[in-house]
């Protein structure tokens, strides 16, 4: 049923028996619920992921086998992914369903005619509330007949100054009584009022992938189907060749290694770290992959007030208009704010700006929204000060209307001063109401939003960096949009929310595209405003501290909160700025630009290392020389590739996003695969050959045999011991071409010195070339100890190995480097003319 305001029960209120059966029929102002993703959701979609489940099915088979070592090296970082993704988004859920607009304190409703505090869970469509200054508004309802509530919408709509709300106006859950006083009927309870819309829409998780992780999750499904055609044609040739069931499993776990699944961790590790840089520096990164999404922002739409302002008040300008001197006036304006009980931002303003004394009052009219002026008897007479329009028609002299209009142009907020024509005048009639004597005005007083101090150095900073500006704000255009001016933003003609009205997405993109502050604007266009900036293409953070501004945070690609702001919105950001300075803005922008650098580097070499071994396991399978890898040799790519990758993205220098990314990574991994795989498969083969020769004649020593015996698990006396003996030791050489070649390929990416310097110039960092030292020498001595050889099953180290390696590496080099050099790849396909072509001679140069 209906609620109407002229509803006679609406008079007394409910009695306590309609109170329970409006209850009962789901009337009751219930709290909304969690509407964010299940546990049980979350844990299955990041654990049984499509990549995942292969390689569960592999590592099970494996623990069948009694391979647990392969078994491990098969699932381990894809199980380390999964949870590291888990509990992110589960800690991103618990914070998401704690979120409340509303406070939980009891209110005032009227019961059988009786006042009567109750729960808010315990108000039901039709009560009565009793609203005074400091409550809050817990339900959607108008105010009834003899009531005018003030009420603070700050939160709610952007709006800085008290709303005042007389009968039949509605007041919204979430706002703050500030003056006044009335009843309220209760008409919008639970999930209907607008402060439980708002926690609602709140709660959705709505978490935007970067472009990095795009492009990651690109490659690495494109590897994936190409690993699913290759594995397919290779089973099909083993089941041909009757292969054993443990040969097969071990086969699909080596294809199924091909996938970089260790970038997704890599991403993980650097978002954690980079999160950890930014937060030290007053980002508190709250959704790790923020820290590199602020990188690619190129327009930041950031509200006004409390925001880009302190949410206090700076004095502007006196301007005296009476008999009295400026120094006169203001001695008097510091007192007279330093006299007022009820202290305001004006008042505030006014006695940090100003000298004066505080005087004896023996009478006062407080500031109130409804009046606009606030006055104080003195024994020295009456002071008033009030908004212009309100004191102009008791003021003498002539009008203030000029003075008035130009201040208010600048969008300052304009007052004036005056005193009593008689120092015995009443300040209320016979009702007691207040009442405005006859005046004489003394001063226009002007006042700004105080900006805060870095934010001029930030907006400079941003604009520079080729990031655009909007302010976006719940205020009055023209202060808005001056305030702008004051913070250096070439404003230009502000817009408000009534002329986006009526625009269709066409035309509000156009408005959006070009206009850079817009006033009276109300949540849901904030959100609209993102919205049109995003399908435009550009990459929009939003910057707010209210509750009117949570939809546009999660609307945006990237959302920042201050943490002075409300919690809400603060718990649905994405980067939180612990000291209210956009200051921070600048320093997590330049973490992100170094984590892509660092990441895109580092695909680079887990790239180069996937297509090299699938391009020799084709080749080799093709030539009919075994199978070129075990399960186990496929984990030295944690010493090739992951340790490496980790540091080179640790130590990345900051650099702009590389709009042709992939173009650079084939233009770098091809020749790299090509040239290397070429070398890998020579080194197999000679080996294969060579060691099955040997082995089928009849002098081999004993030593060599037993050896080779514990390495293969194969007695010398069973059919296939020299296929088996000569695959490992052809294994074992390349594995060892293999990595040796990785870690020299660090060298063409970060480059020590010009003998390098083919794909890129020197940077002058020389860590990447100290780690690759310190890697070789890691690795040749494992070579020589029988745990490391067995580990990753390989034979122990051996002179023919090291007299054919050792040269192919230098022929290695020489190849690559004339590739690169010489730009072989491009020249030969004809796509030395496409973008990107040249981005990695520049890059060492870029931040």
């Amino acid at each position: 049923m209906d609620v109407q305001v002229t509803d006679p029960a609406a008079v007394v209120g409910l009695t306590a028996r309609e109170a329970d059966a409006r209850r009962r029929r789901g009337e009751g102002n219930v709290a909304v619920s969690s509407s964010s993703r299940s546990y049980a959701r979350i844990l299955r979609t990041n654990v049984f992921s499509f990549f995942n489940v292969i390689l569960f099915v592999i590592g099970a088979a494996l623990l069948v086998l009694g391979r647990y070592n392969d078994a491990f090296t098969s699932v381990g970082l894809g199980l380390v992914n999964a949870t590291i993704s888990a509990v992110q988004e589960i800690g991103a859920k618990r914070k998401l369903d704690r979120l409340q607009l509303l406070s939980r304190s009891p209110v005032t409703v009227l019961r059988d005619g009786r006042k009567t505090s109750v729960a808010q869970e315990e108000v039901v469509r039709g009560d009565v509330l009793r609203v005074r200054p400091g409550d809050q508004v817990v339900v959607d309802g108008p105010v009834l007949d003899g009531g005018r509530v003030e009420v603070d919408e700050s939160l709610l709509t952007g709006e800085s100054e008290p709303q005042l709300r007389g009968p039949g106006e509605d007041l919204l859950s979430g706002s703050f009584c500030v003056g006044g006083g009335g009843d309220q009927l209760a008409r919008d309870v639970g999930a209907a009022s607008y402060a439980s819309r708002l926690t609602v829409e709140a709660r959705q998780a709505s978490t935007d992938t970067t472009p990095l992780q795009r492009r990651i999750g690109f490659v690495v499904r494109l590897v994936m189907v190409l690993v699913a055609l290759m594995s397919a044609t290779i089973l099909l040739q083993a089941a041909l060749e009757g292969f054993s069931l443990v040969r097969v499993v071990q086969t699909t776990a080596v294809l199924s290694g091909l996938v970089p699944y260790g970038l997704f961790f890599l991403v993980a590790v650097a978002y954690t770290v980079g999160a950890a840089k930014s937060s030290a520096k007053g980002a508190l990164v709250q959704q790790v992959n923020a820290v590199e999404s602020v990188s690619n922002v190129d327009v930041v739409c950031t509200d006004k007030t409390g925001t880009l302002t302190t949410g206090r008040l700076s004095l502007a300008e006196v301007r005296p208009v009476g008999p009295l001197g400026a120094a006169d006036v203001e001695q008097l304006l510091g007192s007279l704010a330093r006299s007022a009980t009820a202290a305001n931002l004006t008042s505030s303003a006014l006695a940090a700006a100003l000298p004066g004394t505080p005087w004896e009052v023996r009478e006062e009219i407080p500031f109130s929204s409804s009046l606009r002026w606030s006055a104080l008897r003195t024994d020295d007479g009456v002071l008033v000060l009030g908004a212009p329009d309100a004191l102009a028609p008791q003021l003498s002299g002539p009008p203030l209307t000029e003075t008035v209009t130009g201040l208010t142009g600048q969008g300052l907020r304009v007052l004036v001063v005056a005193r009593a024509a008689d120092p015995d005048s009443s300040l209320r009639d016979d009702a007691g109401r207040p009442r405005l004597p006859a005046l004489e005005p003394l001063a226009v007083v002007a006042l700004a939003d105080e900006l805060r101090p870095d934010v001029p150095e930030t907006l400079a900073g941003l604009t520079a960096g080729g990031t655009a500006v909007k302010v976006v704000s719940g205020d009055d255009p023209r202060t808005v949009a001056a305030l702008a001016r004051q913070a250096g933003l070439d404003g230009g003609e502000p817009v408000t929310g009534s002329d986006l009205d009526a625009l269709s997405d066409r035309q509000f993109d156009d408005v959006a595209a070009r206009t850079t502050v817009f006033g009276r604007i109300a949540p849901e266009q904030k959100e609209r405003l993102v919205a049109s900036l995003r399908r435009q293409g550009r990459y929009v953070a939003m910057v707010g501290d209210g509750v009117n501004d949570a939809r546009a945070l999660k609307r945006a690609h990237v959302g920042v909160a201050m943490r002075s702001g409300s919690a809400v919105t603060r718990d649905v950001a994405d980067i939180v700025l612990t000291d209210d300075s956009l200051t921070a803005l600048l320093p997590a922008q330049q973490e992100g630009r170094r984590i892509i650098s660092g990441i895109g580097t580092s695909m680079q070499v887990f790239l180069a290392r996937v297509g090299t071994q699938g391009l020799v396991i084709l080749a080799v399978t093709m030539l009919g020389l075994g199978f070129p890898y075990s399960p186990a040799q496929v984990g030295l790519t944690l010493l090739t590739v992951g340790l490496p990758t980790l540091f080179l993205t640790m130590w990345a220098r900051p650099a702009p996003p590389d709009p042709h990314l992939l173009t650079s990574l084939w233009r770098f991994v091809v020749p790299a695969m090509v040239v290397t795989a070429a070398g890998g498969v020579g080194i197999y083969a000679l080996h294969y050959t060579l060691l099955l020769s040997g082995f089928s004649q009849d002098d081999v020593p004993d030593f060599v045999v037993s050896d080779f015996e514990r390495y293969t698990g194969v007695s010398s006396s069973d059919v296939g011991f020299a296929e088996a003996a000569a695959t490992i030791g052809a294994q074992t050489a390349l594995s060892t071409f293999v990595s040796y070649a990785a870690f020299l390929l660090i060298l063409f990416l970060k480059p020590p010195n010009r003998l390098f310097a083919s794909w890129t110039r020197p940077d002058g960092d020389r860590r990447p070339a100290v780690l690759v030292a310190v890697l070789v020498v890691a690795f040749t001595g494992g070579l020589f100890v029988s745990a490391f050889t067995d580990y990753f099953g390989l034979t122990r180290a051996a002179d023919p190995v090291f007299r054919t390696v050792v040269p192919a590496l230098v022929l290695w080099f020489a190849v690559l480097t004339a590739a690169y050099r010489f730009r072989l790849l491009e020249r030969a396909l004809g796509l030395a003319h496409l973008p990107g072509a040249n981005a990695a001679r520049s890059a060492p140069t870029q931040g």
